[in-house]
């Protein structure tokens, strides 16, 4: 009986084929794709844009372009980067707002602000107005004051003081407001950080430092990074304890902000709720 034989089989070579279709059928057999190459910037827009620009109707200093940075006139204002891709300006670097450029020319600049209103801008011709410009560092506002108050109060015949101190520091607060020509700028500000003590006559009950960050759980994230600590004023006292009113508002807007309780219990502890 005659014994037939089979050829040798290279396992490595059986292996790689079936690896190769593997991945092809996992891939789709599609070509790898090359990532999408970013938006060229319009060099020749942003050299046009380069001076001091003025309002076309009442030659309000509006901004000056020198480099890649958008100054503004007012001394509160950050420095904004910018770009410009095809025909839109693209102004901030980490929440970038787009504008869509209308007109370009060596002495015009017509645009679309973020309300969708036409802005015109002529290029200024006046020596003096580059003054504006003089600071490029800019003033951080104070918001509040040194303040101290002292409240006595009464509870079950026992007299305590409560202690409220308002510091200004030199934590900075960056909001978003819009000028004249409807663009973005970003304000710089000085929170405030408040001491807080209650005694029963030598006796401390409760002493620390509270600064916004307290109420990190009661107030919206995007709120809280563009508002200040505006005031703590004490309010009443009962049986939960020394209640105080704590105001976080954005300090370009007074109106706009959220009222919480700081309670200070009668064991030294203190909460905080929404009023």
């Amino acid at each position: 009986m005659s014994v037939q034989r089979f050829p040798k089989i290279d396992v490595a070579l059986v292996l790689s084929l079936v690896l190769g279709c593997w991945l092809m059928v996992a891939c789709g057999g599609a070509p790898s794709r090359q990532p999408v190459a970013a938006a060229t910037e319009n060099s020749e827009a942003k050299r046009l844009l380069q001076g001091i620009w003025v309002d076309a109707e009442t030659e309000n200093v509006s901004l000056m372009v020198r480099g890649d940075t958008i100054f503004y006139p007012d001394t509160t204002s950050m420095p904004a980067y910018f770009k410009v891709v095809g025909d839109t300006l693209c102004v901030g670097a980490k929440h970038e707002v787009r504008y869509m450029i209308e007109k370009q020319t060596e002495h015009l600049f017509w645009f679309r602000n973020q309300n969708g209103d036409f802005v015109k801008l002529a290029k200024s011709d006046s020596a003096a107005d580059s003054l504006y410009f003089t600071r490029r560092t800019p003033d951080p506002i104070l918001v509040g004051q040194l303040v101290k108050r002292d409240t006595v109060v009464t509870y079950q015949s026992e007299r305590y003081h409560c202690y409220v101190t308002i510091n200004p520091t030199n934590y900075k607060v960056i909001t978003t407001s819009y000028n004249d020509a409807g663009m973005a700028m970003s304000n710089v500000f000085y929170d405030n950080i408040v001491h807080l003590s209650v005694y029963q006559g030598n006796r401390k009950l409760f002493s620390s430092n509270v600064d916004k960050h307290a109420f990190v759980r009661y107030v919206p994230k995007a709120f809280l990074e563009q508002s200040v600590l505006g005031n703590v004023s004490f309010a009443k006292v009962d049986g939960k304890g020394f209640h105080f009113d704590a105001r976080v508002t954005t300090p370009d807007n007074p109106s706009s902000y959220y009222l919480l309780d700081l309670t200070v219990g009668h064991e030294g502890r203190m909460g905080i709720s929404l009023r």
